[in-house]
């Protein structure tokens, strides 16, 4: 299938209709990793089958574990109680969260293993989680300029810390959890406020013990090393970031109504959703569940009338990732929608901060950047969304969906360049939103 080189996306009817989202990505990356460290065969249901994820599992079949694709969605790793040495180079293509999280994984067992990306995995910051690592013992040898891939992990013997993270990161926490699985002694890793702990819920669905303390206003993990995980069946829930294109394309079109059904409901992942609501959002969830040890639901979103807010800073690590989608919405808000304590933004596949302020601003949206965040001024204060612009992504999915979505409910069209890394998060992107009454395409 030819990938155009750009995507187009037209003031669209009413949009309507009933769809799934793609398996929660963050889920997807962890039954991967932790089926290949265990022992026995661990069945995957609903995994995303994205670029970053498919990385993912070739980077765990080098490791040594059998993968294999059962059908849409379903998997099978056979893991053997750990990672082998691999033949070659670990090529993460453009997962961040894999890379990471493998670092972490295979910095526990005595093998060397050199890992790389793409070209925007190699420009994010990779120090944040090699240097905990080398704090357990693990020997590090950058190729390039230090703190950037490719870097080559030698493992084994590690000895466990009590680590403190200054901003709360589900990623750092979860390469020293995955470390300390074959380290000495308890790894602990402390955190000012809680971020998503899939990482913690799946070890224990695999076996172990993983101890959550309240620390002030976060949370101490404490996680013992020797112990051994044994394979479990895995039910991918829907991702709520992905869910959140489709919901806030409803809620900006005049009209629409619009369900994502089995979207994860974990309050860790839910802040977009609270914020929405705070601006005045029609959302509903019905058909509350649990499935794969995680409360799902399905969420109905209607056009509404929104109003700017401020999002406490707090408020951050439940959302990141949705902070583009929210400025894109925050553009049709009647005021002030205030973001800020959100400078992780400028560390992931593009300076997310300085995109979507540019982007915005191109769609004649009125936006005022800080070194920490930014302010979207929407409604009576800034006029109706002209849209009418060409949107620099570099790559980066999300600023591609989020534009995409505002070019929907906007005066003039809105183009967005390089939509094949759209992929990278939400195959089936623009199907799916086509099928709701959406028009996007290449011209």
């Amino acid at each position: 299938m030819t990938i155009p080189s750009t995507l187009t996306a037209r003031s669209a009817p009413a949009l309507a209709g009933v769809v799934r989202a793609p398996g929660d990505k963050s889920i997807s990356h962890r039954a991967l990793i932790l089926g290949a460290m265990a022992s026995g065969v661990t069945d995957i249901d609903g995994l995303l089958e994205g670029d970053d994820i498919l990385a993912t599992a070739r980077a765990v079949a080098a490791l040594g574990a059998g993968v294999e694709r059962l059908g849409p969605g379903r998997w099978r790793v056979t893991g053997h109680g750990g990672f082998k040495q691999p033949a070659g180079v670990i090529d993460c293509g453009n997962a961040g969260t894999g890379v990471r999280l493998l670092m972490g994984a295979a910095a526990g067992y005595p093998i060397t293993v050199t890992f790389d990306g793409d070209a925007s995995l190699r420009k994010r910051p990779m120090k944040r989680v090699t240097g905990p690592l080398a704090d357990m013992a693990a020997r590090l040898a950058w190729s390039g300029e230090e703190d950037r891939l490719p870097v080559t992990i030698t493992g084994g013997r590690l000895a466990a810390i009590n680590y403190r993270q200054t901003v709360a990161s589900a990623q750092i926490k979860s390469a020293i959890l995955l470390a300390g699985l074959n380290a000495d002694g308890v790894t602990a890793v402390t955190e000012p406020e809680p971020s998503r702990d899939h990482t913690e819920r799946m070890l224990r669905a695999f076996g172990a013990e993983v101890g959550v303390l309240p620390d002030g206003a976060g949370w101490r993990v404490t996680f013992r090393g020797g112990q051994t995980l044994t394979a479990a069946p895995v039910t991918v829930p829907g991702d709520p970031s992905s869910a959140a294109f489709p919901l806030a394309a409803a809620l900006i079109v005049p009209g629409s109504a619009v369900t994502v059904e089995g979207v994860m409901l974990n309050p860790l992942r839910t802040g977009l959703f609270e914020t929405w609501r705070e601006m005045g959002a029609d959302l509903t969830v019905s058909n509350r569940r649990t499935a794969g040890g995680e409360e799902i639901g399905d969420i109905t979103a209607r056009h509404s009338a929104l109003k700017g807010v401020v999002v406490p800073p707090e408020r951050a690590a439940s959302m990141i990732d949705e902070y583009p989608i929210l400025a894109a919405t925050a553009a049709f808000a009647d005021g002030d929608t205030v973001m800020r304590g959100i400078g992780e933004m400028r560390l992931k596949e593009s300076d997310r901060i300085a995109l979507m302020a540019a982007g915005l601003q191109a769609c004649g949206v009125a936006v005022e950047e800080e070194a920490e965040g930014f302010t979207v001024t929407g409604g009576s204060k800034n006029g109706s969304v002209r849209g009418g612009a060409a949107v620099t992504t570099h790559g980066d999915h999300r600023i591609a969906m989020s534009h995409l979505i505002l070019g929907l409910a906007a005066a003039d069209p809105v183009t967005v360049d390089q939509p094949a890394m759209i992929a990278t998060s939400f195959p089936g992107f623009v199907e799916l939103m086509r099928g709701l009454g959406a028009d996007i395409g290449s011209a």
